[in-house]
């Protein structure tokens, strides 16, 4: 439970049901900071609502080793990680789960989350599935596509199944006081004072100075770290708009760790921002890898953002734990370190870390 109302209500459906609920609580960031202890009152206030039991654990410790440290690192090498499927695959889905195990391993038990997918029993074949949410608009399939296929008989996505309004309204109707209450933003631990998550970065980041330049190798200004563009935005770099060959918005293209530049090129639509590759590595196969490759490429897509634009996939090709996917059309600021997934319909097949 997280205190938001995806998860009071994911508690409150099975609370109404089942005798043996019994709520829990991840604290995995610092034990005093104050999001982890408003978040804990919330969670306390509505397991007294609903009459169950509630529990506090500190994954601390694993959140830093197995998500946090590791998405600093990718950063400071121009990557672009996504610290919420390690978080899924690691800690959610990983540590409280192996925690859940010992806690109950005698028992039968069930973990249930309030996250916008869904898991289910393929009949015919008898497999657990992930799927996309009912909802379109806040389907979290992709933060979820790093889990160990282990777990999924395991897990319960009650509102996977539900729309946003819905919930609200389910919220007020178990008279849940977080019923009304904003989704998160981000992560809570970044403080509200500072700009941006850069802003956040820069506290575990030392300043990296680079030149900016462009694919002809002209310096035209300097940065303090990769870390400071995204692929795909706006350049923070004045050009000379007097000139006619520089004239208009320049877009950061690339990221050179080797050389330590940042390659901007003019032009939302300049094509060196598209590609219509992604070599993906430190693969998770949700299902089996023999079975996903051979399904007919036409039956698969591609994503590379969550609630992204979806990819028709013409090929893949498997080649020393390295997976070569072929997508049409093009796609535009694909950046290495981002995840991408790979889809059949509604069914998450399998993800790994963009090259």
């Amino acid at each position: 439970m997280s205190s938001g109302v995806d998860s009071a209500v994911s508690a409150a459906l099975y609370a109404h049901k089942y005798k043996n609920v019994h709520g829990i609580y991840m604290a995995n960031w610092s034990q005093t900071a104050t999001c982890t202890e408003r978040d804990w009152n919330d969670v306390q206030q509505l397991c007294h609502d609903l009459k169950i039991s509630c529990e506090r654990v500190n994954f601390e410790r694993d959140y830093w080793q197995t998500v946090f440290q590791p998405m600093i690192d990718k950063y400071a090498r121009g990557l672009t990680p996504n610290p919420d499927t390690g978080c899924n695959k690691h800690v959610k889905f990983g540590k409280l789960a192996n925690y859940l195990e010992s806690k109950y391993h005698s028992k039968r038990w069930w973990l249930v989350t309030g996250h916008y997918a869904r898991i289910m029993k393929h009949n015919p074949s008898g497999e657990t599935h992930l799927l996309r949410g009912h909802s379109s608009k806040k389907d979290q399939s992709y933060y979820l596509s790093s889990i160990p296929p282990s777990i999924m008989p395991k897990v319960l996505l009650p509102i996977g199944h539900y729309i946003k309004p819905e919930i609200r309204e389910l919220g007020k109707q178990f008279g849940l006081h977080v019923a009304s209450k904003p989704d998160s933003q981000g992560l809570c631990f970044v403080s509200p004072d500072q700009n941006n998550f850069r802003d956040f970065l820069n506290n575990y980041l030392e300043p990296n100075p680079g030149d900016i330049v462009s694919q002809d190798g002209k310096v035209w200004g300097h940065h303090q770290g990769l870390w400071h563009a995204t692929i795909g935005q706006r350049s923070t770099v004045s050009m000379p708009q007097g000139d006619p060959n520089f004239k208009g918005t320049w877009y950061v293209s690339a990221k050179d760790p080797v050389k330590n530049q940042l390659i901007i090129v003019r032009g939302w639509d300049h094509p060196s921002l598209f590609k219509d590759q992604a070599n993906l590595y430190e693969l998770d196969w949700l299902y089996p890898q023999e079975k996903v490759l051979a399904i007919p490429p036409q039956e698969l897509q591609f994503q590379f953002h969550s609630l992204g634009k979806r990819y028709n996939i013409k090929s893949i090709d498997l080649t020393n734990d390295k997976l070569s996917v072929n997508i049409h059309p093009k796609a535009r600021a694909m950046a290495p370190g981002q995840i991408g997934v790979i889809y059949r319909g509604n069914q998450v097949l399998a993800s790994g870390i963009i090259m």
